[in-house]
This record gives structure tokens, sequence and C-alpha cells, in this order.
């Protein structure tokens, strides 16, 4: 949102109070209370008539400086208010000088000038400049025409300083000079809205800012102001959060301290998923027709996902099978489970009212209402569909009951469809939330919801869902998958660039529709997804009006798609030790090579392309024609598929066939790969083999290996000394040694010499 005309003017129907002094303070334990004045104190008079803004300090955590701003304390301020972690420790130190106050918690500090008519708080990772707010930032706006109030705050970029984030956001990956509401809409990724705002964002100096306003925040980033990130909102009270991890990897790490770390996803759900598409015509046999399709073509198929049409149509949700469609759904979940399969089915948060659960969710209170005490109703998706209200327990707890019923039935997961279209106006929940707040919130209360039952039912190492919206802090309730693309090249980039922007707020884990959602894809654009979608956390066909099983492409798809799914489950003792690492540490699997390479200039901007953990580099191809140009930064990288080495910090632009693309190495890796090729849950260590790349000299590491249930069960120690490379083995029940690329290394296991 803008307020003014140009750098020095005021738009008309605004009236602006920004913060143009220091005045006073108080200081109370671990928390820093500055008043600012917006005039200059000339005189005693000049304490009249004029607003005075209320900024607080605190701390919640080592190297998070919260602020919070204030115009009338005593407005209305309701939640929901999004769920912060604290952490206790003796980190926090106040300073107060004649000139300054400085408010520091571990090696971050706000600095706060003291000086008349110079109202600044600057922030530093110890000596180093992050970003400040001074002349004309911090301000409270009044617009006259329409009557509403805003709080607003500029802070400073620096020169040849990049800011991403803010959710998954399909528009350029860099987003200086964006214009970005934090507004959840069911618009697809080939438009600037998203399913998945979070008002966080993080730069390549390696700092981030959490705006903690659960509604409609808006952002402008170098889009009013040029050397500005503003952002503003409707309310009386500001709260934003300065995070320093000092590299963008560590603050995206410490953001997930702050809002919650992912749950690890269950080893199975990193197989290959299959639906049967939205509006497609489908029944048991059809179902039953592509599970044995797959198994035909030996390709591993090791989840089955029923979309809408599950149940009768109009009657969504009503969580029953359809009768005439599935006349015995327990005996047909058993036969598909006896084949080794997981089974998913689409729910939505939205109660039609043919819905045979609509009279009973009305009667007992659990729909959200208007203001006269109604239901709340619309015909957008479902005819007459209400709306659940998470925020009432019994609503809750009557929602979970329902699906409970399915779990019991053998379903083992849900996909949370929806949760973008939530009224604002003329309505009321339960407690009593703001709902312009609640908008953006309701969809972390929905899969929250859904994510404790399969917690509860299945056991915390078991639960996982496939979710399309989400909120800050949804990363603690994964999976999330990219909605509603289309089957063409610029969309499958699209959809990358949102799961990178999504990645740096925590996101762990992620997916995309292969093959895109709506229209039907060339066999081409198809076998390319099926590469990425293989080479991504989560892998799901998925389509709209068209089926996605590979053999209605080509026959050429099924043997595409087979590579890569074996790939894959073979790759699992290396992708599932990742996986615990984006559950324990906060890194995602999947993310930009930014985080991974935060001093090299060539991999800030890069968007078509991303590191698959530690050591795996990944560069879908885009393009008819096979060619792909992708960067390497510094050290010696090996595609993993064709055993080509190429130096780093340089671009490469080749071409691949169907069954290759840069899937690279990077120096210093001990790869695991299991000797289990079909499927995703299995004994990693057994038969695992120890692939090193380019371990060079003076090198020191540990590998490890996990089981299913994310334990550690197996520990590689490495190191490089003196040309042999030395190497301890804990754990593990049969493995082999491969030094890749040099057959004459000297290979040193337990101080006893092998051959590699």
């Amino acid at each position: 949102m803008k307020f003014t005309n140009g750098y020095w003017r005021i738009r008309e129907e605004i009236e602006p109070a920004y913060a143009v002094e220091y005045y006073d303070s108080d200081i109370r334990g671990n928390e820093l209370t500055v008043f600012a004045a917006t005039k200059h104190m000339g005189d005693r008079g000049d304490t009249m008539n004029l607003p005075l803004l209320t900024v607080t300090f605190t701390s919640p955590m080592e190297n998070v400086i919260k602020v919070k701003a204030v115009h009338l304390k005593g407005a209305l301020y309701k939640g929901p208010h999004y769920e912060v972690n604290q952490k206790p420790g003796n980190f926090i130190h106040i300073e107060e000088t004649k000139d300054q106050i400085i408010y520091r918690s571990g090696k971050t500090s706000a600095v706060i000038d003291k000086g008349a008519n110079g109202w600044k708080v600057a922030f530093y990772d110890g000596e180093r400049l992050l970003t400040e707010s001074s002349y004309r930032n911090l301000a409270y706006m009044k617009n006259r025409e329409t009557g509403k109030n805003y709080m607003t705050e500029q802070l400073l970029l620096d020169v040849g300083e990049y800011v991403y984030g803010l959710g998954e956001r399909y528009t350029a990956f860099v987003k200086n000079g964006q214009q970005v509401e934090s507004w959840n809409e069911d618009g697809g990724t080939a438009s600037e809205q998203t399913y998945k705002n979070v008002p966080f964002y993080i730069t390549n100096k390696g700092y981030g800012v959490f705006v903690a306003n659960a509604g409609d925040v808006h952002f402008e980033i170098g889009s009013e102001k040029v050397e500005r990130v503003q952002f503003s909102m409707q309310t009386e009270t500001l709260e934003y959060y300065i995070l320093n991890g000092s590299t963008p990897k560590e603050t995206v790490q410490l953001y997930t301290e702050l809002l919650g770390k992912p749950a690890l996803p269950p080893a199975w759900s990193f197989g290959l998923w299959l639906t049967t598409s939205f509006t497609t015509s489908y029944d048991e046999k059809t179902v039953t027709g592509f599970i044995q399709g797959m198994a035909d073509r030996d390709i591993p198929l090791h989840t089955f996902h029923f979309d809408c049409f599950w149940m009768k149509g109009y009657e969504w949700c009503n969580f029953q099978w359809d009768p005439d469609t599935f006349p015995d759904p327990a005996a047909m979940l058993k036969r598909y489970k006896d084949r080794g399969l997981h089974i998913c089915v689409w729910i939505n948060s939205y109660i039609g009212q043919k819905s045979c659960l609509f009279d009973e969710g009305m009667e007992n209170g659990y729909f959200v209402k208007n203001m006269d005490g109604s239901v709340w109703q619309c015909d957008r998706w479902q005819a007459g569909m209400a709306l659940v209200d998470f925020t009432n327990p019994e609503a809750c707890k009557w929602y979970q009951d329902k699906l409970e019923a399915l779990i019991d039935m053998g379903v083992d997961c849900f996909k949370t469809d929806f949760g973008e279209r939530i009224p604002v106006t003329g309505v009321k929940y339960y407690d009593g939330s703001d709902t312009v707040k609640m908008h953006n919130y309701y969809t972390y209360l929905y899969n929250k919801t859904v994510f404790e039952l399969l917690e509860r039912k299945l056991g915390r190492d078991k639960a996982v869902l496939f979710a399309r919206s989400t909120a800050a802090g949804g990363q603690k309730f994964p999976v999330h998958w990219g909605g509603d693309c289309t089957a063409t090249y610029p969309s499958m980039a699209e959809d990358l660039r949102g799961g990178l922007s999504l990645a740096l707020a925590g996101y762990g884990f992620w997916s995309h529709d292969i093959g895109g959602f709506e229209q039907t894809a060339s066999a081409d654009v198809y076998k390319r997804w099926c590469a990425f979608g293989l080479l991504s956390s989560h892998s799901r066909l998925h389509g709209s009006q068209s089926y996605r099983v590979p053999w209605l492409f080509d026959e050429e798809a099924c043997d595409v798609l087979r590579k890569f799914v074996k790939l894959k489950c073979s790759l699992m003792p290396y992708l599932y030790n990742q996986a615990v690492k984006a559950h324990t540490e906060g890194i995602p699997m999947m993310r930009p090579m930014l985080l991974d390479f935060p001093e090299d200039l060539s991999a800030e901007t890069v968007d078509k392309q991303y590191m698959l953990g530690d050591s795996l580099l990944v560069a879908p191809i885009f393009k008819k024609n096979g060619e792909v140009s992708y960067y390497l930064p510094k050290g010696t990288w090996t595609n993993y598929l064709t055993g080509e080495v190429r130096e780093g910090e340089k671009w490469y632009t080749e071409k691949f066939d169907y069954f290759h693309l840069p899937l690279m190495v990077r120096e210093n890796t001990v790869l695991t790969v299991g000797a289990n090729d079909c499927r995703p849950d299995y004994d990693y260590t057994d038969g695992v083999t120890l692939k090193l790349f380019e371990i060079r000299e003076g090198a020191s590491f540990v590998t490890t290996v996990p089981d299913v249930d994310g334990k550690e069960s197996m520990r590689i120690t490495v190191r490089k000394e003196s040309g042999v490379i030395h190497m301890k083995v804990k754990g593990g029940k049969k493995w082999s040694v491969e030094v890749v690329n040099d057959p004459d290394a000297k290979v040193s296991i337990a101080g006893e010499e092998v051959t590699a």
C-alpha cells in the first residue's frame, strides 16, 4: 500500500504521523520501551495535540529482536496471533548513554538514536549494519477519505541487497521492485496471488524480517521508496521481528526456531503418488487398472490418492464414499493395502448444504456465522456450503471424528485442499477472532486440526498431509504442494520459483503436480516434469480433466518415469537423512542456491535450479530441445547420471535426453545409495553403497544414515590426510565403498588400507 506521491510528497488523502525524534524511555527487566514524538519537541507546548508512538523492544530468543509500535494502546487488538516460541537465557543486555540506547540480544542489537529531529533505530550484527528505520519511516497513517488508519514501517535496503521469500510466490524470485499483498487466494500458479502467504522475508545480507500480523499485510519492496522495504496494515499496533543468523541459511534456521520446525514425514510418503485426477471418471475398476498398469510396466507405486469425487457431487464434504461408485470401500482399500499401497483421500473444510453433515453442524454451532447468528453460506464451490469454525474446540473434535472413521477404514493421510476462500465481512467466529486476520490464519487451524488427528491415531512419526494453503507456522504440518499449475514449461518453472520462495519460510517438504494440473501436457513436457517431480522432496502425478498415467502420453514416458522413481528410491538413504535434517535443523530439503552458497554472487539470483539437500544440485529442463543452462558454484561437481565432471564457478549450457539432466554431486560428499530401488521405506543400511565424490586433501566430515523412523542407524566419519581417505563406519548391516572417478584412490577403513 502506497502513502506517498513520489519521495517528498504525501498523497492528498493521507495524514501522516511519522516518528520524528526520541522523547523518553522506560526499561523494565529485559524490556525497553521508547516513546517517539511525531514532532520536534521545541518547548512544552509541542507535547499537545499530536500522536505519540510507543515502541517496545523485546527478545524471545537470542539474535531475535521484536519491535512493537503502538499508536492507541487501548484499541482492540484481537487475535488470532501467530504461535511464537520463547527461549530462556541470559542473552539480553540494555545500555544507555547520553546519545543512544542499545538493546542487544546475543550478537544482534537495536541502536536507538536520542538526538533531536533524529529518530533512528539501526539494527546491527556485531558492528555490521543490517538495516535501519529513520527519517519518515515508522508512521501512523490516517486516510481522510476512507476513515481507515494504518501503521507502517520502512526498513533500509543496502546497495546490492536482494529480498526473497514472502511465501510461495510465483513472480520473480528476487522480490525487489514488487508489491506484495499477504492475502491467501485460490489464484493458480500463473498470477501474483498465492495460496501460501507468509509475511517473512530474508535478504542476501543474512537477516530476515517477520511481520507478526496474520491479516492483510502489504509490502512495497523497493517499489515505493526504492531504498526501502515498506510493510503496512490497517491497525493501531504493528509488530515485527528482526532475525539475524548472519547468513541466509542460519536465519531460516532461526525462523523455524521461532515459528516451529516441520514434522518428519514418514518414509513411505517420499515414494510415487498417483491420483484419480479431479473431474475424470473413475471407479474401482479404473483405479485398479491404473495400479495394475504401473505394476505391469515395472513402475514402483507407493501411494494412491482419491480426489474429490470419491464423495458424491454437491455433498462435499460428507466424508462418505459414493455408494454408487464404491459400494464396498473398506474391502477395496484392503485390497490396495494388501498390494503395499498407502491411501490418501481429498477433503476440504467446506460442508455443502446437501451433505448429511450440514444439519448436524448447523444445529451444534460448528460453522462460521453471520452477525445475526445464522450460518454463513455461499454457492461458489459447493451449493450452500458452510465453513467449519476451527476456533470452536467442539467443531474441531466433530470434524476429527468424521475423519477418524476413514483412518479406521484404512486411509493413511488427507489432501487438505482449499482453505483460501474465507469471508471477512459480516461474519463472526466462535472465539471472537478478528475476521481479517482469520482469512489467512484459518488454514493454519484447518491443517493443524487434521494433522493432530493423524498424529494421535497413527503416531507422531506417521502423520502427513498434502496441503495447498498455509500461513506462517504451517511448515509444522507437512507436506505442501504448489497448487493449480498448467501443463507447460513456463508453469513448471513458475512452480519451482514458488517452491524456492516458500522454502525460505522453513517449509522443509514441498511438491507439485507432475505433468501440470490444468490442460494435458505434451509427452515432451510430461517426461521432463517426471524428472523434476521425482527429484523433489515429494512426488505426485495429478491432473484436472485428464489422467496422468504415463502410457497415455507415450511408451517412452513409462521408461522415463520408471527410471526416476527407481533413482529416487535408491537415493532414499541420502534423501531421508536430509529429511531428518529439515525436521531437526529447520533447513528445507529443496532450497535455493543462495542458502548454501551465500558468498557466491552468481548464486543470489539463480531460480531455475536448486539444492536437494546438502550435496545434490538439480537443474530441471524447461525447453523442448532439451537444452539447459545451469550454474555450478566453486568446487568440483560430478553428474550422478552421466559421470561427467565439471569445475565450478562457471555456467554450463548442455543438452540432455529424457533420461538425464544435471544432477550434480558436490565434492567432499559420501553419497549413501541404497540397495532397494522399488520402495522408499526399507532398511537403508542393508547393502548401502558409500559413494565417495572428490574427497579433497584436508577434508573432514561426518555422514549419517537414518532408519525409517528417522533415528541414526549408521555413522560414517571421513577425513583425507596425506592422500589417504580415512573412514570409520559405525552401525549398518552390510555396506560397500566406491570411489567415483578415481580408481587409484587410497582408502583406509578403521586403519586398514583397502582397494577402492
